[in-house]
């Protein structure tokens, strides 16, 4: 974890409730765990009113700074089932800096969870740290270790850390934008809350077991919910998730499946950023499946305000903030390494009915700021007293899953012609690009507010693919909606790009 990512959390670390739990320092109390536990546990929970979250920390601990929290590390030796040689292994991270809520562990063996007791030689601590009694603290979270690169070495594949955050890799990957629990209020202006993971029951694995199943247990002043993850380390990593969510109150503005990400600049956004890399972004657009059919992408901003966005659906097949730019030299970045970067797709299992893809774009002058949200929003409020039941796949890797071979967009770039114009230069790549008559293919495309010309479609011979240019005039300083795909014999064979410039 670098530094940018530490910073991160002080922006989302909010309240938790105190939970009901055996004595942790009592190595031989357990509870008989089953499926429905956790779920019980949530509904129990968000009856009851809201209590604060327990933040006692000894006083050596409560005001550490960024350097004396990294001095502070888990030892590798006592990772959990490292002794028993399983194929996965679960670290963990003590609590302090931004980092004050407890969170409670649990190993799940035989159907029984057993609590994961701190015990304060399983960390070695950095020099200037005063001392503390050795009491039970908990945890601040845990990671995940697998040899999902090499067989001889435990990579880490997941990370639980701070409110309800969690982020994942595939093979060859490394950490970049995060996934949550659940959001409530993004953008409002009383404020957003931040529930939290306040427990995890971890299953043990089997000794050939290729996935490994975790449970979670969520609480905010407004709501509670249960989390069964069931996580396939591979090319892509791939998270099946169970929850159940209760709220306390309506939730008119609650969001699924949350997604945050950084946009600093890209080709499409490179004003006022004079920085020897071509780009800096964990991700670099939205994609959406949805229930009609269609394939939309939108490339991603940092603008000068703030920028909601809203995609209505029906019954959505998936969507996700992509990193498509996998080259290098796109980015020259030797030590962030964007193009390691994974993708998150959400894929909806079952019908969600009617809502909203929504997105924020946020002003950001620092790349250590994750100014890109994304989530579902279900058209009803999600009311009080009731529970609401949703699974969903979470796909972290180079790409989402193939669907049909419509041509994807890989770049837009966007630079100036003149006082009042912009060229704007889409590329694709795709099968059905492939040998194609260039007299039968057009490229459409279409503006709110603007006028449109020079519009070009011609094979790239660099990349194989295509690219579609065009020219659009500035009337005013009003945000123009931007629309294009490529058709052949007026059928579409791209994916829809559409765009939000504001001049």
């Amino acid at each position: 974890m670098n530094r940018r990512q530490l910073l991160r959390a002080s922006a989302v670390l909010s309240a938790a409730a105190a939970l009901p739990r055996t004595n942790a320092a009592d190595p031989t109390a357990d509870l008989a765990f089953g499926s429905s536990f956790v779920r019980e546990l949530a509904r129990s929970l968000a009856v009851k009113p809201f209590e604060p979250p327990d933040e006692k920390l000894p006083d050596a601990l409560k005001d550490l700074n960024y350097d004396q929290y990294r001095s502070i590390r888990f030892q590798p030796e006592h990772a959990l089932w490292r002794n028993e040689k399983l194929p996965f292994q679960a670290q963990f991270f003590h609590r302090g800096f931004f980092y004050k809520n407890r969170v409670d562990l649990f190993e799940v063996s035989n159907g029984r969870a057993v609590p994961i007791r701190y015990r304060r030689d399983d960390f070695s601590f950095g020099g200037g740290l005063q001392q503390w009694p050795d009491v039970d603290l908990g945890f601040a979270g845990f990671r995940i270790h697998n040899p999902i690169n090499r067989p001889d070495y435990y990579d880490e594949i997941c990370v639980f850390l701070g409110a309800s955050y969690f982020r994942a890799v595939a093979k060859g990957e490394t950490y970049g934008l995060s996934a949550r629990g659940l959001s409530i209020d993004t953008g409002e202006s009383k404020g957003e809350e931040f529930p939290v993971f306040k427990a995890f029951w971890l299953e043990k694995p089997a000794p050939n077991a290729t996935s490994l199943v975790l449970h979670a247990l969520l609480d905010g002043k407004s709501a509670a919910a249960s989390y069964r993850f069931t996580i396939r380390p591979g090319e892509s990593t791939v998270f099946d998730v169970e929850m159940s969510l209760y709220p306390r109150v309506d939730l008119p503005h609650g969001g699924l499946t949350p997604m945050t990400s950084m946009f600093f600049f890209g080709p499409n956004d490179r004003k006022n950023f004079d920085d020897f890399r071509p780009a800096v972004h964990d991700s670099d657009g939205l994609a959406i499946s949805n229930g009609k059919g269609e394939q939309l992408w939108r490339p991603l901003s940092n603008p000068r305000d703030l920028q909601v966005s809203t995609f209505a659906d029906l019954n959505p097949r998936g969507f996700g903030l992509m990193q498509r730019e996998k080259k290098y030299f796109a980015y020259q970045d030797l030590e962030s390494r964007f193009e390691r970067r994974p993708s998150l797709w959400f894929e909806p299992i079952g019908d969600w009915g009617e809502g909203a893809v929504v997105l924020f774009e946020i002003p950001t002058k620092e790349e250590i700021h994750d100014n890109i949200a994304a989530f579902w929003r279900p058209k009803q409020p999600l009311t009080a007293k009731n529970e609401y039941n949703f699974t969903y796949r979470m796909h972290w890797g180079p790409d989402a899953p193939k669907s049909d071979a419509l041509a994807r967009f890989t770049r837009t770039g966007i630079g100036a012609r003149g006082d009042d114009n912009k060229l704007f230069v889409l590329e694709l790549i795709g099968d059905k690009l492939k040998g194609v008559d260039p007299k039968s293919i057009k490229g459409m495309v279409t503006a709110e507010k603007s006028e449109l010309t020079n519009i070009v479609t011609e094979p790239n011979p660099e990349t194989g693919g295509w690219r579609l240019s065009f020219q659009c005039s500035v009337k005013n300083k009003m945000p123009i909606e931007l629309r294009a795909v490529l058709v052949q014999n007026d059928t579409a064979i791209s994916e829809v790009w559409t765009y939000r410039w504001t001049p």
